[in-house]
């Protein structure tokens, strides 16, 4: 046994934690040899601490005792040096604690014994287990010949040492960002009176402080610490969980359920008579009345998403099933289906794309056309276009699929399983919820006096007076210049000065489709670093790590041919703050694709997500935990919940618009409101040849799109219309003078907009109202030829031009905009720590102006669930092999879910009331 305890000695445990005495001593002498042996044993493993100090490890952490002490001061001064030491362990074992390692793990440590006593106690458990045989055991008897050898060895001995000074911080030099104290000099912390930082950490990771802001209180007691234990520590997040089980709205309740009852109200009549349209056929083909028919329940589970078959839209209570294949179809398409047009679903589009070569990008003349599916290298990022869509191979088709005259609806399947059975009415809530669901709140609408309850926009807001109050003038900015309209000009309130009672002027515009930008968000957090090394520190992970690996490989998008690669995430990062450029000194703007995925981005950067979710404001609409008008928490616990984020969107950006390869987000319409709020921004500023090469390739851009724009190698085809002045123009675009003449137009422009000029500034921002949707997509089907998207090649197709996503209107293509069809949209820039507010319904697109990180969440408000309503309807008329077809938000379950909901709470405050 006593064997066993060297031997672990030497594997790296504490030799005193499990020192125990092997047998009483009954002389003084052989009790001092056996101090001395100890004492000599203590030197060893001190020497051994100075080996590891060599290998890497921080010296003054591990410093040993190593020489004689011939006098008191000599033995003062070593205990003093150890009890720094161990002071300096106990301060590492409390940070590890807080890191969430086992604190017991490392417990093992030296301690000071001031009297006999602990020493007895000590010895007395091994005396007993070692005395039940009369007789010294061979362990003992090895242990003895090895002390006596250890007596006569040359190796100096070393008193033992009384370690009773008291450790003081004052001592102590490890620094809690790097964890090591060799270093020199550190700041302490005033407040804590704990915790260090070395003057090397403070210069890198905290440039912006003085050594006198972090000695008032240090990043720990400002809740700001970037260091790798406080950045993965999840603490905050489970803070934030637990607060939910508390009333965060006390005494605003029951209003926000009356506003809630009377917004959700109308869809859920909508649903409910969809679903009575139904019965009614179901009850005539059958031969019952409505009090007859018996509806089957569907056996679902909470955690499964039910979806049609047809239409990949989510079916949320009634829809039509086959018993033999579990076939599924929602009613709109049932309805579809007997009025013999089936929109929903349509057929898979082909896309293809074909193979260019470097040259072309920057307006070379290619002289093949190849269609190819296979990687290729560019610099050092390896790329590959993206993955075409396979068509769907459905298994069963919809030629000749119609309704009986009875209105019964066959499944189109036909295989050896099932045979046109014929799909049969089933319901998810049961037969009568919805019903009983809309009675209940009707009554409660009544009971209320609700049935007028919503403020229609009009003259309550005092931004419409906006040129004699300049006070006024300083929550609003200037975003359009339309003709005759009262909305060019966004409310854009400060953070800081936000009060409750300024939500009704939040829900004011937020009701009429307006977009609202909050400035400087990021000042009402703890201030935490969204430098993009602090949180590449923050995700990374420990080599062969089984549950997530190394992640040094990143996807990116160039957003020059728009083709998906591969990156070192070191280089990518390098490239964000200095900048990348290609063969051609022309900027390489890359944007990290998916990092972190949005469904771990609060597993892996759970300290970011805190900060993220206490920045935004208006939290009772974006509070992804507990927001009261926030209708995704709606869903009950156990329930299948769609993908809200956050998410994060880092890319590279230059102030100057190049035309082609800007930074951008090409124009889209996202499916539910969402927030967006700039945390960093870097500015890369363009050296001379850069510029140069810039203005020499743009010439050659535009060269080339005169060449493609004539479509003499597409069939003589294009949607370009020439000005009769002259045969040998494309929209004015016929020789250099004339190229001169745009560039000076798109400068003048950009200096009138002053773009990029602010050091906050960060991106440029257009936002289309939803009432000129449909002129927008009018201009964007005639001009789609002039758009370029992967490989850098002219659109060929067009599905959809605004949930395909594959334009970026320019300066140039908003200017004959408003000059066709006498459109604008709100154009913004949105600066550092400004959250903007996206309405569901409103096109947008965005570029950015400098290297920059965004974080965005979705939420679905109560203002806009009829739009949620519309875009789910014309997703599914998409092709089914489409990026943006399949219905991922479920609104019309959230719908429900929240109404249920709100009945409940309403019912429980009246029978209280009562």
């Amino acid at each position: 046994m006593e064997f066993k305890v060297d031997h672990e000695e030497h594997s790296g445990f504490s030799k005193q934690s499990r020192r125990r005495r092997t047998r009483k001593t009954s002389n003084k002498d052989e009790e001092a040899s056996d101090a001395k042996a100890e004492d000599q044993s203590n030197g060893e493993k001190e020497f051994k601490d100075d080996h590891e100090e060599h290998s890497g490890f921080s010296k003054q952490s591990r410093r040993p005792t190593t020489r004689k002490t011939s006098n008191k001061d000599d033995e003062a001064s070593d205990a003093k040096a150890e009890d720094q030491s161990n002071g300096e362990k106990e301060f590492k074992d409390d940070h590890e604690e807080q890191s969430g390692f086992s604190k017991q793990s490392h417990h093992g440590r030296k301690r000071n014994t001031s009297n006999k006593d602990d020493e007895a106690s000590d010895a007395k458990p091994e005396d007993q287990s070692n005395g039940e045989s009369g007789m010294p055991s061979e362990t003992s008897i090895l242990r003895r010949s090895l002390r006596n050898a250890r007596r006569h060895s040359n190796t100096p001995e070393m008193p033992k040492v009384k370690r009773n000074v008291k450790f003081t911080e004052e001592e102590c030099l490890m620094c809690h960002q790097c964890q090591r104290n060799d270093k020199g000099e550190v700041v302490r912390c005033t407040r804590c009176k704990r915790k260090r930082y070395c003057l090397f950490c403070l210069k890198n990771w905290y440039p912006e402080w003085t050594n006198d802001d972090v000695a008032e209180a240090c990043p720990v007691c400002r809740g700001n610490c970037n260091c790798k234990a406080c950045l993965r520590s999840d603490e905050l997040i489970k803070k934030m969980k637990e607060e939910v089980k508390e009333k965060r709205y006390e005494g605003n309740e029951v209003q926000i359920s009356k506003y809630l009852l009377i917004r959700l109200l109308p869809f859920v009549r909508q649903l409910n008579e969809e679903q009575m349209l139904e019965l009614v056929i179901e009850a005539k083909r059958q031969g019952l009345s409505l009090s007859e028919l018996n509806i089957e329940k569907a056996e679902y589970s909470l955690d499964e998403r039910v979806y049609c078959d047809n239409c990949k839209t989510s079916i949320f209570d009634y829809h039509r099933s086959c018993r033999n294949c579990s076939f599924d179809l929602c009613l709109t398409c049932c309805h579809e289906l007997r009025d013999g047009q089936l929109l929903g679903g349509t057929d898979p589009v082909e896309l293809e794309f074909i193979k260019c070569s470097l040259e072309y990008l920057h307006g070379g003349i290619e002289k093949e056309k190849i269609k190819v599916k296979t990687k290729r290298m560019h610099a050092d990022v390896k790329r590959e276009i993206p993955q075409i869509p396979e068509p769907d191979i459905r298994g069963w088709s919809r030629s000749g699929w119609h309704a009986e005259s009875d209105a019964s609806i066959p499944c189109p399947k036909v295989n050896d399983e099932c045979c046109h059975g014929f799909l049969e009415l089933k319901s998810i809530f049961g037969q009568t919820f919805i019903s009983e669901l809309v009675y209940k709140a009707e009554e409660l609408a009544k009971a209320y006096k609700l049935q007028n309850a919503i403020e229609t926009p009009g003259n309550s807001c005092s931004c419409l007076k906006i040129s004699g109050n300049t006070d006024v003038r300083n929550n609003m900015r200037k975003a359009a210049s339309r003709e005759d309209s009262s909305d060019n000009w966004l409310y854009c309130p400060k953070a800081v000065d936000l009060r409750p009672v300024d939500l009704k002027h939040f829900q004011w515009h937020w009701n009429k489709g307006e977009p609202v930008i909050v400035s400087n968000v990021l000042e009402c957090t703890s201030g935490l670093s969204w430098e993009p090394l602090v949180m590449w520190r923050a995700f990374r992970q420990i080599t062969n790590n089984n549950k997530h690996g190394k992640h040094l490989d990143v996807n990116v998008l160039d957003c020059l041919d728009w083709c998906e690669g591969e990156i070192n995430i070191h280089q990518f990062f390098t490239g964000y703050t200095k900048g990348r450029y290609d063969w051609k000194n022309w900027p390489q703007i890359l944007k990290l694709k998916d990092w972190p995925p949005s469904n771990l981005f609060e597993e892996r950067l759970p300290r970011h997500c805190a900060e993220f979710i206490s920045s935004l404001p208006y939290k009772e609409y974006t509070d992804p935990l507990r927001g009261a008008l926030n209708l995704s928490v709606k869903l009950p616990s156990k329930c299948l919940k769609p993908d809200m984020g956050p998410k994060t969107y880092i890319a590279y950006g230059v102030a100057q618009e190049l035309g082609r390869g800007d930074s951008v987000t090409k124009l889209h319409c996202d499916m539910s409101d969402a927030v967006n709020v700039m945390t960093h921004i870097v500015d890369v500023k363009l050296e001379h040849k850069n510029i140069v090469a810039i203005d020499t390739l743009k010439l050659k851009h535009l060269e080339q799109d005169k060449r493609e724009l004539f479509r003499d190698d597409q069939e003589g085809e294009t949607n370009v219309r020439m000005p009769t002045s002259s045969p040998s123009t494309v929209d004015g675009l016929s020789n250099r003078s004339e190229l001169q003449d745009v560039e000076k137009v798109t400068m003048k422009h950009e200096n009138i907009m002053s773009i990029g000029e602010d050091a906050s500034d960060g991106a440029l921002w257009d936002i289309f109202r939803r009432q000129d949707v449909p002129k927008l997509q009018e201009y964007l089907k005639k001009h789609f030829r002039e758009f370029r998207h992967v490989h850098c090649r002219p659109l060929n197709q067009v599905v959809h031009p605004i949930h395909d996503q594959t334009m970026y209107l320019t300066v140039e293509h908003k200017r004959k905009l408003k000059e066709e069809y006498g459109i604008e949209p709100w154009t913004f820039i949105q600066k550092l720590g400004d959250a903007v507010f996206i309405p569901t319904g409103c096109p947008h697109q965005v570029r950015n102006l400098k290297s920059c990180i965004k974080v965005a969440l979705d939420f679905v408000s109560p203002e806009n669930v009829g739009e949620c309503f519309r875009l789910t309807e014309e997703f599914r008329t998409l092709p089914i092999n489409h990026k943006s077809s399949e219905d991922k938000l479920e609104v019309k379950k959230m719908t429900v879910y929240a109404m249920d909901n709100v009945v409940k709470n309403l019912e429980k405050t009246r029978s209280g009331e009562t």
